[in-house]
Protein backbone atom coordinates (compact mmCIF):
# COMPACT_ATOMS: atom_id res chain seq x y z
CA UNK A 1 0.00 0.00 0.00
CA UNK A 2 1.39 4.04 -0.67
CA UNK A 3 2.14 6.01 1.72
CA UNK A 4 -0.48 8.36 0.91
CA UNK A 5 -2.95 5.64 1.96
CA UNK A 6 -1.40 4.52 5.08
CA UNK A 7 -1.51 8.52 5.65
CA UNK A 8 -5.09 8.25 4.63
CA UNK A 9 -6.04 5.48 6.61
CA UNK A 10 -4.77 6.56 9.94
CA UNK A 11 -6.76 9.81 9.79
CA UNK A 12 -10.44 8.33 8.89
CA UNK A 13 -9.69 6.70 12.70
CA UNK A 14 -11.26 10.24 13.19
CA UNK A 15 -15.01 9.72 13.82
CA UNK A 16 -16.01 13.17 12.44
CA UNK A 17 -16.57 13.24 9.44
CA UNK A 18 -16.02 16.84 8.90
CA UNK A 19 -12.60 16.97 10.15
CA UNK A 20 -11.48 13.32 9.25
CA UNK A 21 -11.78 14.97 4.92
CA UNK A 22 -10.60 18.32 6.19
CA UNK A 23 -7.48 16.56 7.25
CA UNK A 24 -7.60 13.90 4.02
CA UNK A 25 -8.27 16.95 1.65
CA UNK A 26 -4.60 18.06 3.20
CA UNK A 27 -2.73 14.70 3.15
CA UNK A 28 -4.12 14.54 -0.91
CA UNK A 29 -2.82 18.06 -1.15
CA UNK A 30 0.49 18.12 0.66
CA UNK A 31 1.93 14.97 -0.93
CA UNK A 32 1.37 15.25 -4.35
CA UNK A 33 3.47 18.63 -5.74
CA UNK A 34 1.50 20.53 -8.74
CA UNK A 35 -2.28 20.42 -7.35
CA UNK A 36 -4.64 23.38 -7.18
CA UNK A 37 -7.49 21.49 -5.66
CA UNK A 38 -7.72 18.52 -3.74
CA UNK A 39 -11.24 18.30 -2.01
CA UNK A 40 -14.54 16.30 -1.54
CA UNK A 41 -18.27 17.02 -2.74
CA UNK A 42 -20.77 15.69 -0.80
CA UNK A 43 -24.58 14.37 -1.93
CA UNK A 44 -26.80 16.71 -0.56
CA UNK A 45 -30.78 17.19 -1.24
CA UNK A 46 -30.28 16.34 -4.93
CA UNK A 47 -26.76 17.45 -5.54
CA UNK A 48 -23.21 17.41 -5.24
CA UNK A 49 -22.32 19.93 -1.94
CA UNK A 50 -18.50 21.51 -1.74
CA UNK A 51 -16.96 20.01 1.47
CA UNK A 52 -13.50 20.35 3.09
CA UNK A 53 -10.76 20.89 0.44
CA UNK A 54 -7.29 22.73 0.08
CA UNK A 55 -6.51 25.05 -3.05
CA UNK A 56 -8.01 27.48 -4.65
CA UNK A 57 -11.72 28.88 -4.53
CA UNK A 58 -14.52 26.13 -6.01
CA UNK A 59 -17.66 25.87 -7.04
CA UNK A 60 -20.25 25.46 -4.16
CA UNK A 61 -23.18 23.18 -5.96
CA UNK A 62 -22.95 21.07 -8.89
CA UNK A 63 -25.77 19.05 -10.80
CA UNK A 64 -25.77 15.24 -10.69
CA UNK A 65 -25.30 16.50 -14.88
CA UNK A 66 -22.87 18.52 -15.02
CA UNK A 67 -18.85 18.31 -15.71
CA UNK A 68 -16.82 15.87 -14.71
CA UNK A 69 -18.51 15.66 -11.01
CA UNK A 70 -21.79 14.75 -12.15
CA UNK A 71 -20.56 12.22 -14.83
CA UNK A 72 -18.48 10.66 -11.60
CA UNK A 73 -22.26 10.63 -9.90
CA UNK A 74 -24.03 8.73 -12.75
CA UNK A 75 -21.69 6.67 -13.52
CA UNK A 76 -20.48 5.73 -10.28
CA UNK A 77 -17.03 5.62 -12.11
CA UNK A 78 -13.78 7.68 -11.73
CA UNK A 79 -13.15 10.30 -13.93
CA UNK A 80 -9.32 11.20 -15.37
CA UNK A 81 -9.50 13.90 -17.30
CA UNK A 82 -6.11 14.93 -18.99
CA UNK A 83 -7.87 18.26 -21.00
CA UNK A 84 -10.76 19.52 -18.84
CA UNK A 85 -11.08 22.08 -21.99
CA UNK A 86 -11.74 19.48 -24.36
CA UNK A 87 -14.66 18.07 -22.36
CA UNK A 88 -17.86 18.74 -22.98
CA UNK A 89 -19.90 20.21 -20.46
CA UNK A 90 -16.34 21.20 -18.04
CA UNK A 91 -17.42 23.15 -15.29
CA UNK A 92 -14.43 25.93 -14.81
CA UNK A 93 -15.02 26.50 -11.23
CA UNK A 94 -10.75 27.61 -11.30
CA UNK A 95 -9.92 28.96 -15.04
CA UNK A 96 -6.65 27.80 -14.01
CA UNK A 97 -7.27 24.10 -13.67
CA UNK A 98 -6.28 21.96 -16.90
CA UNK A 99 -6.80 18.30 -15.49
CA UNK A 100 -8.62 16.54 -13.03
CA UNK A 101 -9.50 13.36 -11.09
CA UNK A 102 -12.61 12.91 -9.74
CA UNK A 103 -12.98 9.10 -7.66
CA UNK A 104 -16.56 8.40 -6.06
CA UNK A 105 -16.65 7.32 -2.67
CA UNK A 106 -19.71 3.98 -2.76
CA UNK A 107 -21.16 3.18 0.16
CA UNK A 108 -23.93 -0.02 -0.13
CA UNK A 109 -23.75 0.64 -4.37
CA UNK A 110 -24.89 4.43 -4.02
CA UNK A 111 -22.67 7.46 -4.49
CA UNK A 112 -22.23 9.64 -1.12
CA UNK A 113 -19.31 11.78 -2.07
CA UNK A 114 -16.66 12.16 -4.55
CA UNK A 115 -12.87 13.10 -4.21
CA UNK A 116 -12.11 15.59 -6.71
CA UNK A 117 -8.71 16.79 -7.96
CA UNK A 118 -7.39 19.84 -10.23
CA UNK A 119 -4.42 20.45 -11.07
CA UNK A 120 -2.92 23.52 -13.83
CA UNK A 121 -1.43 21.44 -16.08
CA UNK A 122 -2.63 18.76 -19.08
CA UNK A 123 -2.28 15.44 -18.05
CA UNK A 124 -1.29 15.24 -14.70
CA UNK A 125 -2.78 12.57 -13.41
CA UNK A 126 -1.77 8.69 -13.60
CA UNK A 127 -3.10 5.84 -13.95
CA UNK A 128 -1.04 5.19 -10.29
CA UNK A 129 -2.53 7.80 -8.62
CA UNK A 130 -6.09 6.71 -9.63
CA UNK A 131 -5.43 3.63 -8.03
CA UNK A 132 -4.42 5.86 -5.16
CA UNK A 133 -7.50 7.68 -4.91
CA UNK A 134 -9.34 4.48 -5.48
CA UNK A 135 -8.09 2.90 -2.48
CA UNK A 136 -8.94 6.18 -0.36
CA UNK A 137 -11.92 5.87 -1.85
CA UNK A 138 -12.45 2.59 0.04
CA UNK A 139 -11.27 3.72 2.96
CA UNK A 140 -13.36 6.51 3.19
CA UNK A 141 -16.54 4.00 2.49
CA UNK A 142 -15.52 2.10 5.34
CA UNK A 143 -14.72 4.92 7.86
CA UNK A 144 -18.93 6.38 7.00
CA UNK A 145 -19.99 2.72 7.66
CA UNK A 146 -17.69 2.57 11.18
CA UNK A 147 -18.49 5.98 12.25
CA UNK A 148 -22.08 6.46 10.80
CA UNK A 149 -21.19 9.56 9.25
Amino acid sequence: MELINLQIRALLEEPDMIAALANVSACIFEQWNGLNWAGFYLVKNGELVLGPFQGRTACTHIPFDRGVCGLTFTSKLPQRIQDVLSFPGHIACDSASRSELCVPVLVRGECVMEIDLDAPVEGYFTEEMEKEMLQAAEDIASAYLQHHW
